[in-house]
């Protein structure tokens, strides 16, 4: 009886086999399977490295389930395909599995939805930073990146409402004044040593719309949304799997040699090696990442943009212990000749810079920011951590600088100095 199962099993494959040759079917390994279905996402433009392109993660057609990335990674290594045919199904990964860290939905993720409709990514963003240098003390561009952006989440906040225009449309007058007097202190001369911003202000703040307002904070969304999607990935990588994951990241072409050794100095956990190679990180972020778009925003419609810019420096107060706010860094300083030989001093607390111009803010960022939050995290840990554990929900409704704006531009005017001799 076996006997005749077996002949009749072999009978039914010898069949099964012919009717496939005849019908030009062949058969497909899983394997084979699954090489298709990687193939297809090889070799693929980084088109959404740049959120301003669309939503979702860096190219539409990967996956964005973590699981799914996965396995194609795992077969792509497993095919000894090179690191750099890989890069974008990399990046997609740990983009993918920090986003679901965070509690973000990758998929719908659109920055110029918004701010309310971006609201709760901006917090889980923030949240995300927060809890990682609370985790790992080594991972401070995490931790000032948490305080510092709930910061601007607040100012966004206030960006969005139209009614804000108001608010804004308001500081021209003092502006306007605060031209005036130098004017008359000074002589036309010394109105081009004032600040572009501040001039542009005068000039435009009246006429912003809130059109302006918002192609302005989409674009602040834009960047909050590619710095996430550039360095996140790479603290997800360091804290789950190590180094050897940024060094795959590194052989993909994801970051340059510098930016590997700047990992390599922060798992060092020296406190040299951890400073080091966070200003590096931090530097990546404002240097490279959105460098381009502030400058973008600066040129929008001449005046307008080079105005908001300012007014986001007037209002900037970052919430790190000992930092100084954006307007009281280098305070605006005129001093000159009079055409009838008098020399003429004058400082008001004004900004004499503008935070979207890069330069200006590297500075701002080395003399305060880098060394006084290094500062907290080695000194004051116990308070650093407080801060670091409140909401960034709660924290981000509490740095809403709109409604100070206007008392602070009066203020500025109020204790406009002249000094004449």
């Amino acid at each position: 009886m076996r006997s005749l199962r077996r002949t009749a099993m072999r009978a039914l494959t010898i069949a099964m086999v012919a009717a496939l040759v005849l019908t030009g079917t062949t058969l497909v390994a899983p394997s084979a399977r699954a090489v298709g279905d990687l193939d297809k996402y090889l070799n693929l433009p980084l088109v959404n490295r740049d959120a301003d392109h669309g939503p979702g993660g860096i190219h539409p057609s990967l996956p964005t389930d973590p699981a799914v990335l996965k396995k194609l990674l795992d077969e792509a290594r497993e095919r000894g395909v090179a690191p750099t045919s890989y890069k974008a199904l990399l990046l997609q990964y740990w983009l993918a599995d920090t986003t679901v860290a965070a509690g973000i939905d990758l998929k719908s993720w659109n920055p110029r939805a918004g701010v309310t409709a971006n609201r709760d990514n901006l917090a889980k963003s923030y949240q995300l930073y927060k809890n990682l240098q609370l985790k790992h003390r080594e991972l401070q561009w995490a931790g000032m990146g948490g305080l510092v952006g709930a910061d601007f989440g607040g100012g966004l906040l206030d960006f969005e409402m139209a009614t804000d225009v108001y608010q804004i449309t308001r500081l021209a007058p003092v502006a306007n004044a605060i031209v005036t007097e130098t004017n008359r202190a000074f002589g036309p001369i010394f109105i081009d040593k004032l600040p572009t911003g501040l001039r542009a202000l005068a000039r435009v703040g009246a006429t912003i719309t809130p059109a302006d307002l918002r192609y302005v904070q989409g674009s602040i969304l834009v960047m909050q949304k590619n710095i996430f999607s550039d360095l996140m990935p790479m603290h997800r990588a360091y804290v789950t799997v190590g180094m050897p994951a940024l060094r795959e990241m590194h052989s993909a072409g994801l970051f340059d040699d510098e930016i590997l050794q700047a990992w390599e100095s922060v798992a060092t956990k020296t406190p040299d090696g951890i400073a080091a190679g966070n200003a590096r990180l931090l530097k990546r972020e404002q240097g490279d990442v959105i460098n381009k778009q502030w400058d973008t925003v600066r040129a929008y419609k001449g005046d307008v943009g080079e105005a908001m810019t300012y007014a986001s420096t007037l209002a900037g107060s970052p919430s790190v212990a000992g930092v100084l706010p954006l307007r009281s860094y280098k305070p605006l300083q005129l001093k000159g000749t009079t055409v009838d030989g008098r020399t003429v001093a004058v400082t008001v607390p004004l900004p004499s810079w503008n935070w979207s111009v890069f330069e200006e803010r590297w500075a701002y960022i080395t003399d305060q920011l880098l060394p006084k939050y290094r500062f907290q995290v080695e000194n004051r840990w116990p308070a650093l951590s407080r801060e670091l554990r409140m909401p960034s929900d709660q924290q981000i409704e509490q740095h809403r600088p709109i409604w100070n704006l206007l008392p602070m531009m009066q203020s500025a005017l109020n204790t406009l100095k002249v000094e004449v001799k």
